[in-house]
């Protein structure tokens, strides 16, 4: 009973220094909300990142440990992030203060509606001084709007000009990397079947090229962006800020597990995509078409088929869950923040705001969440691509900084 109550003092104290207070007249159910996004989900969500932070952590100092024998024994393969920023460093500087850029414009765009809600829509009749001239509340709310059209724009802007660099990025270093492939594929005499590198060459790279683009820019914009979004929430109302954090910890539980499988399952299919392209390079160079070859074939392609099934599955419940978790957390701005309004705590500018700020807070988790799957993809294909080069062309000839 006394942990109980000392749990029930613990959540007292919270409200308390995030600036509310709650009272025996409060409903129930506002306690029992309070409680998961006060208490129980910040708990569960440090709980998550230590456990990460701790594995990042030893994870580290084993590829460390990894990296030094793999470089006394000269066989140290090249990390794709040290490729990547070694030919796109100056582009991703570049691109990093273009996401940095657009942070300030994304919190004009998020504030200005609600200012335009409560202080010229919702306020009584009114005239404002601005820049020295008397407005009326219609020149008042026209004048905001028109701000909030430029704000829109410029932040617009940025982001295509963003989008448009990116591109270019990538596929500059697509074809530095097609060639780099290219060049030591046929400089290795050891290659015995040449149909081995169409796969690789058109196929294989390309996702290294697009993360090319993303490698540096996308953390810093879309984490830029949900700290952003989530700063804002939290300024409109602590409340609404911890009950947008509720099913993250979830979301960071979870995802990676998925992700992990289609990892797996993504090797599979490079290497059973390899070894089709060999039977039928071997294939090709026969004067006698025998059934067996037919059969072989057929059991390569069932077995692709069957891989990329699995992963298609499993891509598509990870998005379907995570599609429920963001959709599942209006309900607590909807509880929450309607009380609130009624309460006369909260004006309904900021629930607004908050909520339509929302809408765009679940799109940098899911890009962050891409990124890391794409971190994954591009690191398996960048290993294969090495080991093929060793494998077949002599080890001199894998990937070089």
């Amino acid at each position: 009973m006394m942990i109980i109550d000392q749990y029930h003092a613990l959540l007292h104290d919270i409200i308390h220094l995030l600036g509310h207070e709650i009272s025996e007249a409060s409903p129930e159910w506002l306690h029992s909300v309070l409680h998961v996004i006060l208490v129980i989900a910040p708990a569960f969500l440090v709980a998550v990142c230590a456990y990460h932070a701790v594995g990042w952590f030893y994870r580290f100092l084993l590829r460390r440990s990894r990296a030094r024998r793999a470089a006394a024994s000269r066989q140290e393969r090249p990390a794709v992030f040290r490729y990547i920023i070694q030919h796109t460093r100056n582009q991703q500087i570049f691109l990093m203060g273009l996401g940095l850029l657009s942070l300030p414009v994304l919190y004009v765009t998020l504030e200005l509606p609600k200012t335009i809600i409560n202080s010229a829509i919702d306020a009584p009749d009114h005239v404002t001084v601005i820049l020295r001239q008397t407005l009326s509340q219609t020149e008042h709310l026209l004048v905001l709007c028109a701000l909030y059209l430029a704000a829109i724009m410029l932040n617009g802007s940025i982001k295509l000009v963003l989008n448009v660099y990116k591109g270019k990025v990538g596929e500059r270093l697509l074809r530095r990397l097609r060639l780099a492939v290219f060049r030591r594929w046929r400089s290795g005499a050891g290659s015995h079947n040449r149909t081995e590198i169409i796969p690789l060459v058109v196929q294989e790279v390309e996702p290294i090229g697009g993360f090319a683009s993303d490698a540096l820019a996308l953390p810093v914009f879309q984490g830029g962006t949900f700290l952003t979004i989530l700063a804002f929430m939290f300024i409109q109302d602590p409340y609404l800020g911890a009950a947008a954090l509720t099913l993250l910890p979830v979301q960071i539980v979870l995802i990676p597990r998925f992700q992990r499988r289609i990892n797996a399952l993504a090797r599979r299919r490079v290497a059973q995509v390899r070894a089709l392209g060999g039977q039928l390079g071997e294939q090709a160079g026969r004067s006698l078409k025998r059934p067996e070859d037919v059969r072989t074939v057929g059991a390569s392609l069932r077995n692709i088929e069957v891989i990329r099934l699995k992963i298609h599955r499993t891509k598509f419940l990870m998005k379907a869950l995570n599609n429920f978790l963001t959709a599942l957390t209006p309900f607590f701005f909807f509880s929450i923040g309607g009380y609130l309004v009624i309460d006369g705590q909260l004006s309904l500018g900021a629930l607004v705001a908050v909520l339509a700020a929302f809408k765009d807070f679940s799109a940098p988790l899911r890009e962050l969440f891409r990124y890391y799957q794409s971190l994954e993809d591009v690191r398996i294909r960048f290993d294969e691509i090495n080991k093929f080069l060793a494998e077949r062309c002599g080890r001199d000839q894998k990937l070089s900084i």
